[in-house]
């Protein structure tokens, strides 16, 4: 597990622009069953987070359409949360960072690390916005 103090400034760049942070696995089992459509961005430590998850999922939310709810778990902080949401994303295996978008409850939507990583955060956001044009 990450220190609270470590992982803090990256917790924020999502939930100071809305992001409900997802504690535990009620939490998240709440934020899936929501009705309309809920992202959920699965956060981590690792560069392609920083320069390309979460800038691509925050500018993703410039579009006309957008999810109605939008919420984060972080990968090696909150394991409990992370494993519920992560249970919701199968067939697709564990990756972190990964961003999901459901649309009342059912997994519509899937971006996992390798589709992450190397991307820059402007592609990640025209992937997304193309998803929201379609399910939301």
């Amino acid at each position: 597990m990450y220190p609270v103090e470590l992982v803090k400034p990256m917790r924020e760049d999502l939930t100071k622009v809305g992001f409900e942070e997802l504690l535990t696995a009620q939490a998240v089992e709440n934020a899936i069953a929501k009705e309309g459509t809920t992202l959920v961005v699965v956060n981590s430590v690792c560069g392609c987070a920083a320069a390309n998850a979460r800038p691509g999922a925050i500018m993703s939310l410039q579009n006309d359409k957008k999810p109605s709810n939008i919420a984060t778990v972080f990968a090696g902080v909150d394991r409990e949360a992370v494993d519920a949401a992560r249970t919701h994303m199968i067939p697709f295996p564990p990756s972190s960072p990964s961003i999901a978008l459901f649309k009342d409850g059912e997994l519509v939507h899937m971006l996992e690390r390798h589709h992450i990583e190397g991307r820059p955060a402007e592609l990640i956001s025209e992937n997304l916005t193309d998803a929201y044009n379609e399910h939301c």
